[in-house]
C-alpha cells in the first residue's frame, strides 16, 4: 500500500447499507436482462479459471513441504498467546446424559466407552450392557443388552455388499473377553428438532457371534467389508470372516489368527511374538486397501488384503527410533524414554498428492511421515516383497518446544503492533513454555493435527492442537519483507531450501475430563462433493481452507472424555478477520486489519472482505450445513467490512510497455485488491459447478450430475455477493480523495481504471448469468430433465451430453441447447392446457437471460376484463380477473396512465380490491424503474405532501428537479389506490356484507404492500381522514419511519411518541417527548412543556431494566429529565409569581417581554435566576432555584432568609409578626427542609430566638420548636440546635435570661415530644440522655415562680420517662 494512513479511518462515513437477506430456491431477477454478450462472458469466464489454477498452486502441498532437499526434520511453529491466532477453539461442551448414571448402581461396575462418528453416536458399556448416546440430539439413548459378558471395545465398520439387507449400512463389532459379536445397524439422515441434522438408527441382532480364547482390542474394517483385529492377551493379528450362510467349507462366522495359520509358513518371525512385539493397534487405509499394524516397540507392518481369508504381509518397518535420530540427530525430542508410538494416521491420497501415505505419532509428539514416493528418497530399513512400493520414513517433525502453557494461552498478552505471522515480531518467550511428554490419544484429519495428553491439574487433559500456518507457506502476494521467523530448527539440515518449510500454528488447550477417544466430526455429503469436483478443474490442497472455507463449514474435532464431548473447531482465516472486523468497530483501531491484509496478502484479504459484507452460507463458526441460508454481519460490522473492502484494495495501476526505436507505447492494467478480490471469490463460489458437467448417464436416461443442494448453495452465496455488488457500485470507482488537490488523474491511471470498471462490469455480468443459470438448471431438474432432453432433437441431445456449467452459461452451444429446452417445456405446457404465459412467467421472472418471449399483449388483459364483465359465474369471473390483473402487471412498463385509469375504474367496480390496489402500486414501481422518482421523495424533504379532506394531495415540489417527472408519475399511481380505497368504503354505506368483506380486503392489501412511499401517503390519507388512533393500534410497518420523517411537525410528534407507548417502547417515547417540550419550532405554553416533560418522565421511569441493554443511559437520560422537569415547574412558579406584577404593571414593556419569553422555551436554572429571580428580587424563587440546583452558597442563602425576615417583621406589632413569621417559614421549611441550600435550619433557629429573645414577653415558650416541628424538623435536631444555644455562652445567648428563655424552649419541645411518643412511638427517642439533659436543666434552673411552670414542666418529664422507659 502507498500510504496506510486514509485506511478506515472513516469506517462507517458515507456507505450505502448493503442488504443481504434469504431468498428462494430459484431467486427472481431484479430487471430484464439485457442482450447477452457471449464475448465478454468468456473473458470474465477466462478470469475465474485463472483463479481456479492460482488456488491450486497458492498453497503447497504438504508432502512437498516436508520432501525440501537437505531438511529432513523441521521443527518450525507459530506460537501466540491471542485468541485471534489460536488455531483451534473449544466451541461446546455435551454433557454425559443424566439417564446413564442410574446403571451405575454398584460399586464394582466395569465401564468403557468410545466414538462412533460414523453414526453420530459414543458407544458407553456398562458391564453388559451397551449404550448408544445421540451426542447430537443430545439425551438420546439406544441400548444392547441380550448378551451377559462384559463389553470391552465396540468398533463401527463397513459390511460386506450382499451380506446383509440393503438397510443394514453399518456393522457394530461388539468385543467382549469371551465373544465377538456382529450387530447390524441402519442409519438414515433425519432432522433434530435443532434444526441439525442427525442420523437415526436402527440395530439388527445378526444372530452373529464367536467364542474367542482373547479378548479384542483394536478392530479396523476395509472398504469391502473385511474386519481386521487384535488379541489384547497374544498380541495377535486376527480376522473375523463372516458369510451370509453356512457352507461346506466354513462356518457362517469365523475367527482367523493371520499371526500363527496361513501366514505362518512364510513369516516365521510370528510364531512366538515377545512381548514388546505385540500388536496394538490396527488401522485401515481405504484408499489404498491397504492396513496397518502396530506393536508395542513401534514396529509398522503394512498388509494387503488378498484373497477372501487371506492377507499378504507388504513390508515392516522397523529401527524407528535410529531412523528418526538419523533424520534429526542431537534433537532432544527424540530419546529412548519418549520414543512410543502411540498411533498411526492414514493420509489418504486426497490430502497429498506427492505420496504421504501415513503419519506416525510419539507420545511426546514427535511425527514420522511415511512415504511410498521415490521423490523422498531411499529407504534401508525396512523389508519389502517383491513389486510393491516400499513405505519409507520421510520426514521428522518435532514437537513445538516453545508451547504456552493454557494458563498463559487464556490470560493473552498482546504486543503492541503484532500482525498476523511471522513478518511481526514474536512475543517475548513466556516463562512457562510447556513440554509434551505423555500424549495417549491423537487424531489426524486434512493436515490438522490434535492430540491429547494428561493436565497437570487433576480431572483435566491439554490438547495439543496443530495446523499449517498459511500465511508463511503460502505464495499469498504478502507485503515483502523480511520475516522475523520463530526459532525453527531443522535437525540434520544441510544447505537451505529454497521453498519455505512447513510452519504449523501450535496451541495448547485444557478441556475437562480424561480422554477416551477422538474423531474428526462426519462432513455433510454434499460438502464432500464439493470436494470431489471434476478432474479437469485445479483443484486446491485440502489444507487450503482460504479456497474452502467460503464452501464448507468449519472443520470439528469430537473429544470424548469421562465429563462428555469437548467440540473443538478449526478457526479459519475468515474468522480472524471477523474477530479484526469486530475490534475495529467496537474500537476504532483500523492497525489489525493492515496487519492483517500485510500477512495474508492484499487479494486474499479483500476476497475474505467481501465475503463478510455481502453474507455467506459458512459466515458462522459453528454447526453448519451445505445449502443452508446465506449469514450476514450485523449492520454496523458489514459497513466496516465494506469500507475495509475499498480502503485496502488500493487503486488500479498502469504498467506501460515502450518499443524500443519507438514513440508508441502500450501497457496493462494493474487491477486493484477490489477487483482481485471480487474475481478470487468469485472464482472459489463457482469452482464447485463451473467444469462439471451437467448430466450423467443412467439407467433411466440423463440425470442431473450436480447434486441440487450444491447448486443451491453456490446460488444462495453468488445472490449475496450480487445483492452487496449491485447495493454498492462505489466500490469500483475512484474516490475524491484518490487524487490530491485539483489535479486530475494522470492520463495512465485513468486507463487504469477504465480497464478495471470494463472488467468488473465482465465479472457482474457473468455473476448475474450464472445466478440465472443455476436457477435455469434447477427449473430443468423439476421438470424431469430426462424427459426433456429426451424430447429434443439429436444435436441438442448430443450437446447436452458433454456440455459443462461453463459452457451453458457463456457458450454459443449454451444459448442453443437452452433455447430447445425452452420450446420443449413450453410445448409440455401447451399439450397439458396450461397457459404459456404461466411457465414464461416463470422463466423471465427466474432466468430472463435464457429465454426470450414477446410481450404479452395488453389487448389479452383488457379481454379478461370484458369476459369477467360478462361472466355470471362468481369464480369464473374472479378467475378472468386474476388474469387480467397478471397480463396488465406484465406489460405495466408500456401501459398510459388515462388506460390505468380506466382499468382500475372497472376493477373498482367489479369489485375486485386485489386489482384495484395491486396493479397501481405495480405500475408505480414499474413506471420508476430507474429510482428516480423514490430519490426526489428521499432527497427533498419539503416534498411531504398533505392529503385534504376530498382526498386530493398537496404539497410544495421543486419544479426544476428532473426527478419530479417520475415523482408525479408515482403519485399517480398512489392516488388511484387510495380513490379505490375510498370507493370500497363508499360502497360499505349500503350495509352490505360483501361490500365490507372486499373494503377490508383493499386495506389488507394496501398495508400488505412494501412500498414505503406509498405507505406515507396512506398513513397521511387516514390521518387527514380522523383515523390516526386506528392507525395507532395497526402499528403498520412503516409507520414509524413516516413519523420520523421531514418535515417534523406536531402532529407527528405527537403520534410518534403515542406510537412508541404502544409498541412498547417507553424509552424512545420519553425522548420524543422531551424533544417536543425543549423545541422552539412549535408555539407551545409552558403548562404544555411540562405536560410533555412530565409525560416523558413517566416514560422513562416504565422503561424495563434489561430492553436493549440501555440501563444505565436510561437512568442517566430519566435523571436529566426530572432535573428538567423541577427546573420547568420553577420557570412556571417565577411566571405565576410575575404575571399579577405584569397586570398590576401593564406598560412595563421589559417585563411583558420577559413574561412573555417564560412561554416560548424553557430555560435553564442560571438563565432563570439571572433573568428573572435577581433582577426582580424574588427572595421566594431564589431559595427554589437554590433548592433545585443544591448550589451551596452559606453568605447567599443567609442573606436572603434575613431579608425576608427583616421584611416581614418590618414595622409590625411583635404579636401580629408571630403570624407573618409562621405564615413565611412554614410553607418554606415544608417544602425546602433537609436541603441547606434553600432552608439554612441552623441560621432560621437562630432567627427564631433572637427574635424570641427580643420580644419574650410576646412570644410564648414553645413557639420556635413548635414553628420548627411544622416545617418538618425533626424533635432530635431541634433540641440539638437549642442545645448548642443553650450552652454557647455566645451572645445574645450568653446572658442568664437568654439561657432561662432556652431552657423554656427545650422544655415545650420535651413535652411535645414526649407526647408524641407516647401516642405514635417513632425509630428514635434518646430517653436516657433526655433524662440526663432534664438532671442538668433542672439544676441549671433559676430558683423563684418566674421558672415554677418550666421547672413543674421538666418534673413531668422526669417522672414520665422513668415511668414509661
Amino acid at each position: 500500500m502507498a500510504s496506510n494512513t486514509h485506511v478506515l479511518d472513516q469506517y462507517s462515513d458515507s456507505l450505502m447499507p448493503s442488504s443481504s437477506t434469504g431468498h428462494p430456491r430459484l431467486v427472481q431477477a431484479k430487471a430484464a436482462t439485457p442482450t447477452l454478450d457471449l464475448p465478454a462472458l468468456q473473458s470474465a469466464s477466462r478470469v475465474l479459471q485463472d483463479y481456479f489454477a492460482k488456488d491450486s498452486q497458492t498453497i503447497p502441498d504438504v508432502g512437498d513441504l516436508l520432501a525440501l532437499p537437505g531438511a529432513p526434520s523441521s521443527a518450525s511453529y507459530s506460537i501466540f498467546p491471542d485468541d485471534y491466532r489460536v488455531p483451534f477453539q473449544k466451541r461446546r461442551l455435551i454433557g454425559i446424559p443424566e439417564g446413564l448414571f442410574q446403571f451405575y448402581n454398584t460399586t464394582d461396575v466395569v465401564s468403557h466407552m468410545g466414538l462412533l462418528s460414523e453414526i453420530d453416536r459414543v458407544w458407553v458399556a456398562i458391564d453388559h450392557k451397551l449404550f448408544l448416546w445421540d451426542y447430537v440430539e443430545g439425551q438420546d439413548l439406544s441400548s444392547f443388552v441380550d448378551q451377559p459378558d462384559v463389553i470391552t471395545h465396540v468398533a463401527i465398520v463397513t459390511p460386506k455388499p450382499g451380506v446383509f439387507v440393503d438397510d443394514i449400512n453399518y456393522l457394530l463389532v461388539l468385543c467382549t473377553p469371551l465373544t465377538v459379536i456382529l450387530l447390524g445397524v441402519s442409519a438414515t439422515d433425519a432432522m433434530a428438532p435443532n434444526h441439525k441434522s442427525r442420523k437415526e438408527i436402527r440395530l439388527f441382532d445378526l444372530d452373529m457371534s464367536i467364542p474367542c480364547d482373547v479378548e479384542m482390542v483394536s478392530v479396523a474394517g476395509t472398504a469391502d467389508g473385511r474386519i481386521l483385529m487384535a488379541g489384547s492377551q497374544d498380541g495377535h493379528l486376527y480376522e473375523l470372516h463372516y458369510q451370509e450362510k453356512e457352507g461346506w467349507f466354513g462356518r457362517r462366522v469365523q475367527l482367523i489368527n493371520h499371526s500363527v495359520s496361513s501366514v505362518q509358513s512364510f513369516f516365521p518371525r510370528f510364531t512366538t511374538p515377545r512381548a514388546e512385539d505385540r500388536i496394538v493397534s490396527v488401522v485401515s487405509d481405504a484408499s489404498r486397501n491397504l492396513f496397518y499394524t502396530l506393536t508395542a516397540n513401534s514396529i509398522i507392518s503394512v498388509y494387503h488384503p488378498t484373497s477372501n481369508k487371506s492377507i499378504q504381509l507388504i513390508q515392516t518397518v522397523q529401527n524407528l527410533y535410529k531412523l528418526a535420530q538419523d533424520k534429526a540427530p542431537g534433537s532432544p525430542a527424540i530419546t529412548p524414554k519418549h520414543f512410543n508410538i502411540i498411533a498411526l494416521h492414514v493420509i489418504t491420497q486426497e490430502e497429498s498428492r506427492s505420496g504421504l501415505q501415513l503419519m506416525a505419532i510419539t507420545t511426546n509428539g514427535v511425527r514420522l511421515f511415511f512415504s511410498s514416493s521415490a521423490s523422498f528418497g531411499f529407504y534401508p530399513g525396512g523389508n519389502a516383497q517383491q513389486g510393491q512400493r516400499t513405505l519409507q520414513l520421510a520426514h521428522v517433525r518435532l514437537p513445538p518446544a516453545n508451547l504456552l502453557h493454557p494458563d498463559v494461552q487464556s490470560n493473552p498478552y498482546f504486543p503492541s503492533g503484532a500482525g498476523y505471522n511471522a513478518r511481526h515480531a514474536q512475543p517475548p518467550q513466556t516463562p512457562r513454555p510447556y513440554v509434551i511428554s505423555g500424549l495417549e490419544n491423537s487424531v489426524y484429519a486434512a493436515g490438522l493435527t490434535i492430540a491429547a495428553q494428561p493436565g497437570d491439574t487433576e480431572g483435566t487433559d491439554f490438547l495439543l492442537c496443530m495446523s499449517p500456518d498459511l500465511t508463511r507457506i503460502g505464495a499469498l502476494g504478502q507485503t515483502p519483507s523480511q520475516p522475523l521467523q520463530p526459532p525453527a530448527t531443522s535437525f540434520g539440515a544441510g544447505a537451505g531450501p529454497q521453498r519455505p518449510p512447513l510452519t504449523e500454528r501450535a496451541a495448547l488447550l485444557a478441556i475437562p475430563g480424561r480422554t477416551w477417544g477422538m474423531a474428526a466430526l462426519t462432513r455433510p455429503k454434499s460438502i464432500i462433493a464439493l470436494a470431489g469436483a471434476e478432474s479437469n478443474t485445479p483443484m486446491p490442497v485440502v489444507t487450503n481452507e482460504l479456497a474452502y472455507q467460503f464452501l464448507e463449514p468449519v472443520r470439528q474435532f469430537l473429544i470424548l472424555t469421562n465429563v462428555g464431548i469437548t467440540i473443538l473447531a478449526k478457526r479459519r482465516a475468515l474468522d480472524w478477520l471477523r474477530d479484526v472486523i469486530e475490534e475495529v468497530q467496537a474500537e476504532g483501531n483500523v492497525q489489525p486489519i493492515i496487519d492483517f491484509r500485510d500477512s495474508f496478502g492484499r487479494d486474499q484479504t479483500c476476497a475474505m472482505l467481501l465475503a463478510l459484507a455481502s453474507g455467506n452460507t459458512f459466515l458462522e463458526f459453528g454447526e453448519q450445513v451445505a445449502g443452508g441460508s446465506t449469514i450476514n454481519l450485523a449492520p454496523e460490522l458489514t459497513n466496516v467490512a465494506k469500507q475495509a473492502f475499498y480502503d485496502c484494495g488500493e487503486r488500479p495501476m498502469w504498467a506501460e510497455r515502450m518499443t524500443y526505436g519507438t514513440s508508441d507505447g502500450s501497457g496493462t492494467a494493474l487491477f486493484s485488491g477490489r477487483r482481485e478480490g471480487f474475481a478470487l471469490y468469485f472464482a472459489r463460489l463457482t469452482r464447485p459447478v463451473w467444469k462439471s458437467k451437467l448430466i450423467k448417464a443412467s439407467t433411466s436416461g440423463p440425470q442431473s450430475n450436480i447434486p441440487e443442494d450444491v447448486l443451491v448453495m453456490v446460488q444462495r452465496n453468488l445472490f449475496a455477493l450480487n445483492t452487496f455488488l449491485e447495493g454498492n457500485p462505489h466500490l469500483f470507482h475512484s474516490a475524491t480523495g484518490d487524487y490530491s488537490g485539483a489535479r486530475a488523474a494522470p492520463a495512465s491511471d485513468q486507463e487504469a481504471w477504465k480497464a478495471e470498471q470494463k472488467s468488473v462490469a465482465e465479472l457482474q455480468a457473468l455473476l448475474a448469468r450464472t445466478i440465472e443459470g443455476i436457477s435455469f438448471f434447477i427449473l430443468l431438474i423439476d421438470h424431469r430433465i430426462n424427459e426433456l432432453i429426451g424430447q429434443t432433437d439429436a444435436a441438442t441431445q448430443k450437446l447436452m451430453s458433454t456440455m459443462t456449467f461453463e459452457e451453458l452459461i457463456t457458450g454459443q452451444n449454451g444459448v442453443a441447447a437452452s433455447r430447445a429446452l425452452v420450446n420443449v417445456i413450453i410445448d409440455q405446457q401447451i399439450g397439458q392446457q396450461i397457459a404459456v404465459d404461466t411457465i414464461s412467467d416463470i422463466l423471465q421472472t427466474r432466468c430472463g437471460s435464457f429465454c426470450s418471449t414477446d410481450d404479452v399483449m395488453l389487448y389479452k388483459a383488457k379481454e379478461s376484463v370484458r369476459r369477467a364483465v360478462e361472466s355470471r359465474n362468481p369464480a369464473e369471473r374472479q378467475n378472468y380477473l386474476g388474469e387480467s390483473l397478471r397480463l396488465f402487471m406484465k406489460g405495466a412498463r408500456i401501459i398510459e396512465f388515462d388506460k390505468l385509469r380506466e382499468v382500475i375504474g372497472d376493477y373498482q367496480q367489479l369489485d375486485f380490491a386485489k386489482g384495484a390496489v395491486e396493479l397501481p402500486l405495480y405500475c408505480a414501481d414499474a413506471l420508476d424503474g430507474d429510482g428516480l422518482g423514490k430519490e426526489y421523495w428521499q432527497t427533498v424533504p419539503t416534498l411531504e405532501t398533505s392529503i385534504s379532506a376530498d382526498g386530493q394531495a398537496s404539497g410544495s415540489t421543486i419544479a426544476s428537479d428532473p426527478r419530479k417527472i417520475a415523482w408525479e408519475r408515482r403519485t399517480q399511481c398512489y392516488d388511484l389506490v387510495l380513490d379505490s380505497l375510498e370507493v370500497f368504503e363508499t360502497k360499505t354505506g349500503s350495509g352490505s356484507d360483501a361490500a365490507e368483506r372486499v373494503r377490508v380486503h383493499a386495506y389488507d392489501l394496501a398495508f400488505a404492500n412494501s412500498d414505503e412511499i406509498f405507505h406515507s401517503r396512506l398513513y397521511e390519507w387516514l390521518i387527514s381522514r380522523g383515523l390516526a388512533d386506528e392507525l395507532l393500534e395497526m402499528r403498520p410497518v412503516y409507520l414509524q419511519a413516516h413519523l420520523q420523517r421531514e418535515p417534523r411537525t406536531l402532529d407527528k410528534y405527537q403520534l410518534l411518541w403515542q406510537f412508541y407507548v404502544k409498541d412498547g417502547q417507553p424509552l424512545r417515547a420519553a425522548e420524543v417527548l422531551a424533544t417536543l417540550a425543549e423545541s422552539s419550532e412549535f408555539p407551545l405554553s409552558l403548562s404544555q412543556r411540562i405536560e410533555y416533560l412530565t409525560l416523558a418522565v413517566g416514560n422513562a421511569k416504565s422503561h424495563p431494566v434489561s430492553a436493549g441493554g440501555k440501563h444505565e443511559s436510561a437512568i442517566t437520560f430519566l435523571t436529566d429529565l426530572e432535573e428538567k422537569l423541577e427546573v420547568s415547574q420553577v420557570q412556571l412558579e417565577i411566571f405565576h409569581t410575575l404575571s399579577p406584577r405584569l397586570q398590576a404593571q401593564p406598560s412595563d414593556s421589559d417585563l411583558r417581554a420577559k413574561v412573555e419569553l417564560l412561554e416560548c422555551g424553557l430555560f435553564n436554572i442560571t438563565e432563570l435566576y439571572q433573568v428573572y429571580a435577581n433582577p426582580y428580587d424574588l427572595p421566594t424563587i431564589k431559595l427554589l432555584i437554590l433548592h433545585v440546583s443544591q448550589h451551596q452558597d452559606e453568605s447567599l442563602v443567609k442573606d436572603i432568609w434575613n431579608r425576608l425576615f427583616q421584611e416581614t417583621v418590618q414595622g409590625v406589632p411583635p404579636g401580629e409578626a408571630l403570624d407573618r413569621i409562621q405564615a413565611k417559614v412554614v410553607p418554606l421549611g415544608q417544602r425546602f427542609y433537609r436541603s441547606d441550600s434553600g432552608f439554612p435550619f441552623r441560621h432560621i433557629a437562630r432567627l427564631l430566638v433572637e427574635f424570641q429573645l427580643a420580644h419574650t414577653n410576646a412570644v410564648p415558650p414553645g413557639w420556635v420548636p413548635r414553628l420548627l416541628a411544622q416545617c418538618g424538623v425533626p424533635c432530635a435536631e431541634i433540641w440539638d440546635v437549642l442545645h448548642q444555644m443553650y450552652e454557647s455562652q455566645v451572645p445574645p445567648f450568653s446572658s442568664q435570661p437568654a439561657v432561662q428563655t432556652l431552657s423554656a424552649a427545650i422544655c415545650v419541645l420535651f413535652q411535645d415530644w414526649l407526647e408524641a411518643e407516647k401516642h405514635t412511638p417513632g425509630e428514635y427517642f434518646p430517653a436516657d440522655r433526655i433524662d440526663s439533659a432534664v438532671e442538668l436543666y433542672l439544676r441549671e434552673l433559676e430558683a423563684g415562680d418566674a421558672r415554677k411552670t418550666t421547672r413543674e414542666g421538666y418534673e413531668r418529664i422526669r417522672r414520665e420517662l422513668r415511668r414509661f422507659w
